[in-house]
Parts: C-alpha cells; sequence; structure tokens
C-alpha cells in the first residue's frame, strides 16, 4: 500500500475495512446524521480515533471533522433456564463530517 495508515503502538495492526465494522442504524443515529452530520459506527476495540478518522475518510471519501467515542459493557443475558451469559463489550464511535463535507449513504 503506498498510503500510510495510522496505527497504535499496542494492539494488532489494522486496516481501514479492519477498523469499521458496521454502521449503527437506529432512530436516533438517523436524526442525528439528517440533522448534525453525525454518523454512529460499531467499530473495532482497538481503533484509536485517528484510525478511526482515516478509516472514514478513507472508505466514504468524505472529510471528518471530529471523532468521538465510547466503550459499551456487554448486556448480561438469560436464556430460558434463566442462565445468566454476558455478551461481548464493543466500541462506538460517532463521527461528524465538515458542513462542505457530502452525506454518507448507507442503502
Amino acid at each position: 500500500m503506498a498510503t500510510t495508515f495510522p496505527q497504535n503502538d499496542i494492539g494488532p495492526k489494522l486496516e481501514a475495512h479492519q477498523v469499521i465494522l458496521t454502521p449503527i442504524v437506529t432512530e436516533k443515529g438517523t436524526h442525528q446524521s439528517s440533522h448534525r452530520g453525525a454518523y454512529p459506527f460499531k467499530v473495532n476495540p482497538w481503533a484509536s480515533k485517528l484510525q478511526i478518522k482515516a478509516a472514514v475518510e478513507d472508505l466514504f471519501n468524505v472529510r471528518v471533522a471530529t471523532v468521538r467515542t465510547q466503550n459499551r459493557k456487554g448486556k448480561v443475558k438469560r436464556d430460558r433456564r434463566r442462565r445468566e451469559r454476558p455478551l461481548a463489550r464493543w466500541k462506538k464511535a460517532i463521527v461528524t463530517l465538515h458542513k462542505d463535507s457530502p452525506a454518507i449513504e448507507f442503502f
């Protein structure tokens, strides 16, 4: 690859398609994207804000203004026998685009 992708000092080396796992399409996320230009994504837990910004700019050809991240705790689910099991932790990123940047189309 000719371009250099930002990497963390710790953790695995990630490419752009490994950083962004999936967009989060919810009612709140659609409202934020249409009114504020902010798009929520489920991202790799090892990814940093710089990696997320570079991945969104590379994959969607847009200009990113800011990136906010949250580490989400996995819920505890019960099965029909009332046994509890934890779900996996995950990382959420809310990416805000520049005013002059085009919108991201998911569908």
